[in-house]
């Protein structure tokens, strides 16, 4: 099976948002959807669900190079962030994060210290993005940090953390260490045997997976007093109860095995379509500015603010190209990008800031579209706003 666009007219530039379904997980979700059996049944249909949900844990595995007994399937990261951050928070202690977290994970972190607010440190970040190590290190100073949650990639900038010193100073101090890699899985490499977190979560639509099944790694070894959100069947080893989600775990393991095959030939084919991107935006368009530190991201993202075009006007004129003005999870909110006012961008900054995201099927034609749409809608609206002043 080979990927076809569902719309040929439009340049799909919002991976971060969800990727396309790759060709390999609908073959595999939908052969799942055409047999009868529930997973937990020990009849001939239910072994081979089990098998088909067998297979997809290790196939997500493989992409981590973990065991797949350290795979619990859930309904996505946010289900994962919410089981990892209540797990390691269960006996008490400090919750170190940073600024620029996801909702998933700062709304949790938020309610899971709502009644001793000192517990929760936020963790600043520099104007590129990346963690203030000096706080860092105070922070687990201070003593009694029960976990330090960062992502492994930003969901608006693409900012990569480097794991491996915070990781070797957290275990230091006693601390769990959890990543929210819902952006980096799938996209650039990740080694569970060297990378030495105790907690990982994952989406599967963000690799080319169904959307509505993710994935949390609990290493082996690590101590949890569990703190299940759902109570039940105690299927996925007491962590989720409910009926597995045949269908999507087994649509979600074959694109972990697809994204897996095809990582070494992707990213450096996105990285440079990003690259070019870019490259003519900011020749063409001029007075803007490309967000994060562009020489630690994710190869197929770029975050960048046009001054004086407001993002939601100018992707209301780029009716080709599929964009973001950031978090999915929070578009249509009044408020300007928690993560870029962190960085120190100002408000009308923030609001001038449009996200591009490429993936696996994005095209050189994507990027000229993308361009040709970007260029006219930008030169449109600031064109407008200048003959109203």
């Amino acid at each position: 099976m080979t990927f076809q666009s569902p719309d040929a007219g439009l340049a799909y530039l919002d991976y971060n948002a969800t990727a396309p379904a790759r060709p390999e997980a609908l073959e595999a979700a939908f052969a799942a959807m055409r047999t009868v059996g529930n997973a937990s049944s020990t009849h001939r249909s239910g072994r081979d669900a089990a098998d088909r949900v067998d297979l997809a844990r290790r196939q997500t595995a493989d992409l981590l190079n973990c065991s797949p007994g350290e795979i619990i399937f859930t309904s996505g990261a946010t289900e994962a962030n919410n089981l990892a951050l209540r797990a390691a928070f269960a006996a008490g202690g400090r919750l170190v994060t940073s600024s620029v977290e996801h909702p998933a994970v700062l709304e949790t972190a938020k309610a899971l210290t709502s009644g001793a607010p000192a517990s929760l440190v936020a963790l600043p970040v520099d104007a590129d993005g990346l963690v203030d190590l000096d706080a860092f290190h105070a922070a687990l100073a201070g003593g009694g940090v029960a976990i330090v949650s960062l992502m492994a990639a930003n969901n608006e900038t693409g900012v990569l953390t480097e794991l491996a010193p915070i990781v070797e100073a957290a275990h230091d101090a006693g601390a769990l260490v959890h990543t929210d890699a819902t952006q980096l899985v799938g996209r650039l490499p990740i080694d569970l045997a060297d990378t030495d977190v105790d907690l990982l979560s994952l989406s599967a639509h963000k690799f080319g997976g169904p959307q509505g099944v993710g994935a949390l790694f609990v290493r082996r070894g690590v101590r949890l007093p569990y703190r299940p959100l759902l109570v039940g069947g105690g299927q996925e080893r007491g962590w989720r109860a409910g009926t597995l989600n045949v269908a999507g775990i087994a649509g979600a393991g074959a694109a972990a095995n697809a994204a897996r095959l095809g990582l070494a030939d992707e990213a450096p084919r996105i990285a440079r379509l990003r690259d070019a991107l870019e490259e003519a935006l900011v020749e063409q368009i001029g007075d803007c500015r490309i967000n994060g530190a562009v020489d630690r991201r994710l190869p197929g993202v770029t975050s960048i603010t046009f001054y004086g075009a407001p993002a939601d006007a100018v992707l209301a004129a780029m009716t080709d190209v599929a964009a973001s003005e950031g978090s999915a999870c929070s578009s249509g909110a009044p408020s300007p990008s928690h993560v870029l006012l962190a960085m120190g961008r100002s408000r009308e900054e923030a609001d001038s800031t449009i996200r591009f995201s490429l993936g696996y099927a994005t095209t050189t034609d994507d990027i000229e579209r993308a361009v040709s749409s970007t260029v006219r809608a930008v030169q449109h609206v600031r064109a407008a706003l200048t003959a109203a002043i």
